[in-house]
C-alpha cells in the first residue's frame, strides 16, 4: 500500500520531469561545446529521442536508471509491485522496439545510461563521437584514429 492518498501520488508524479533532466542538460553542453548542433526531444522522430543528429542520422536517448531498470542501479519500489513490474516490463518493450525501427531505417541508435553521464559526461560522449565520425574530438578538432 502506498503512503500518499492517489491525489498526493498523482502531484508527486507529475513533477517528474521527462525532458531537460540534469543528466540531459549535462550531456547536451558536452556535444554543445564539441561543435555539434542537434534536435532536443523531437517529436518528430519514434520514440521521442533525447537528442537527434540529423546531419549524421543518429539519435540519443540518456536513460535513467530508475526508469529503464539499470543492471547497476535500477530498483523495483517496494509497493505496487504489480504496477512496478508492468511499467518496466513496457519501458523495456518501448526500447527494443525504438531499436528495431532505427536498425531498419539505418540510423545509429545511443542508448547512455544516467550513471555513466554523472560520473564524466565526456566518456560516453566520446565513445558516441567516434563512432559517429569515425574520429575523435578533443579540443574542438578532429583526429584521425590512426
Amino acid at each position: 500500500m502506498d503512503v500518499f492518498s492517489k491525489k498526493k501520488r498523482s502531484e508527486i508524479m507529475s513533477k517528474i520531469g521527462s525532458k531537460d533532466t540534469k543528466i540531459e542538460i549535462l550531456f547536451r553542453k558536452a556535444l554543445w561545446k564539441k561543435g555539434f548542433r542537434y534536435r532536443k526531444n523531437s517529436s518528430k522522430h519514434f520514440g521521442k529521442p533525447d537528442i537527434v543528429l540529423p546531419k549524421y542520422k543518429t539519435v540519443i536517448f540518456i536513460d535513467s536508471c530508475f526508469w529503464h531498470s539499470c543492471p547497476k542501479h535500477g530498483y523495483l519500489p517496494k509497493s505496487n509491485l504489480g504496477y512496478w513490474r508492468k511499467k518496466f516490463e513496457r519501458n523495456k518493450e518501448r526500447d527494443c522496439e525504438v531499436k528495431k525501427y532505427y536498425k531498419k531505417i539505418d540510423w545509429k541508435l545511443f542508448r547512455v545510461w544516467e550513471h555513466n553521464i554523472k560520473k564524466d559526461p565526456s566518456k560516453p560522449l566520446n565513445a558516441i563521437l567516434k563512432k559517429i565520425v569515425g574520429k575523435t574530438i578533443k579540443n574542438n578538432r578532429f583526429e584521425s584514429k590512426n
